[in-house]
């Protein structure tokens, strides 16, 4: 008469597997590929000896950013492009919010010739994106989770990334081209 739909008792939970759509995928893969190269190239040129003196990087809060925003740009790409919603998922994209944060409140303490320069309007995007990120995922709004961190990624890590590589005098631009 009335039959009930039990799941088989050792059946694993499907985590979703929404995506970011093929725009976003195609930019984060574009952008985060080319960005990893760029970091990778620029610390295997300081590290053989290939760039001029880098005493910016004795400055504690700059070395805590570069520490943190390099593992950032890739492992935020992965997050974005692999499987969501199982554990490695979550554990790796609050690993990654971390590491902006870390990065965002560093660049804090960074000044340019005392001041602030215009990168750091990146700094209370990002932590505020964070924020968000985490708010759309807890209230259960996956298509504005989705969004949010495609901004954080864009806001956070390409926007100011791409001002370090191409601004003369940047750290990573002198890293990179000497």
């Amino acid at each position: 008469m009335f039959a009930f739909a039990l799941p088989a008792p050792f059946t694993a939970r499907t985590p979703s597997a929404f995506d970011i759509g093929p725009v976003s995928r195609a930019l984060v893969t574009i952008v985060g590929t080319v960005m990893t190269v760029l970091c990778v190239v620029a610390i295997g040129r300081a590290l053989g000896g290939l760039t001029p003196e880098l005493p910016r990087l004795r400055n504690v809060a700059i070395a805590i950013h570069v520490v943190a925003v390099i593992p950032a740009i890739p492992l935020g790409a992965y997050v974005l492009l692999t499987r969501k919603g199982d554990a490695r998922h979550k554990q790796l994209g609050k690993i990654w919010l971390l590491l902006m944060l870390l990065t965002a409140f560093s660049a804090i303490f960074i000044k340019t010739g005392g001041s602030y320069s215009p990168i750091h309007i990146f700094v209370p995007l990002t932590i505020f994106s964070a924020w968000r990120s985490v708010a759309t995922a807890r209230r259960g709004n996956i298509t504005g989770h989705k969004r949010q961190l495609v901004f954080t990624y864009l806001t956070g890590l390409v926007f100011p990334g791409l001002a370090a590589f191409l601004l003369p005098g940047r750290l990573m631009n002198v890293m990179l081209f000497g």
